[in-house]
């Protein structure tokens, strides 16, 4: 039983990880191919979403809000340094205060409600 114990036979993970209840992971009833398929589709959506905003800003900040291309290309470079920034912010929370779950949730539920508040306020803008 020991022997079994000290290989990593017993189905529980080693390296302390714990569920939302704190009781120990079986590594057979978590992660796995669903966890992996919803991260990858969250990423693919993300990169979509960064790349689109990232290519069209400079032409709307000079064409729509009538910015000059050296002001409009300082806040799109200001824009990419906090969007390449926030991820070490999120580890920190992640790490020391939150989990990793609940932070990717809390995240995931920001993003999702600032996204939609913007492209709310662009239909708005445009109508």
């Amino acid at each position: 039983m020991a022997e079994e114990e000290e290989s990593g036979q017993d189905g529980y993970t080693k390296d302390g990880t714990v569920d939302l209840k704190g009781n120990p992971i079986l590594r057979s009833k978590r992660g796995g191919w669903t966890a992996c398929s919803f991260v990858v589709v969250y990423e693919v959506f993300e990169r979509m979403a960064y790349n689109g905003i990232s290519s069209n800003l400079i032409i709307y900040l000079t064409n729509k809000l009538h910015q000059g291309t050296v002001k409009s290309a300082n806040n799109v470079t200001n824009w990419a340094g906090t969007v390449w920034m926030i991820p070490i912010l999120g580890a920190y929370v992640a790490d020391a205060l939150l989990g990793r779950y609940w932070t990717f949730l809390i995240a995931s539920a920001i993003y999702l409600m600032v996204c939609h508040v913007t492209c709310s306020l662009g239909l708005m803008i445009t109508l």
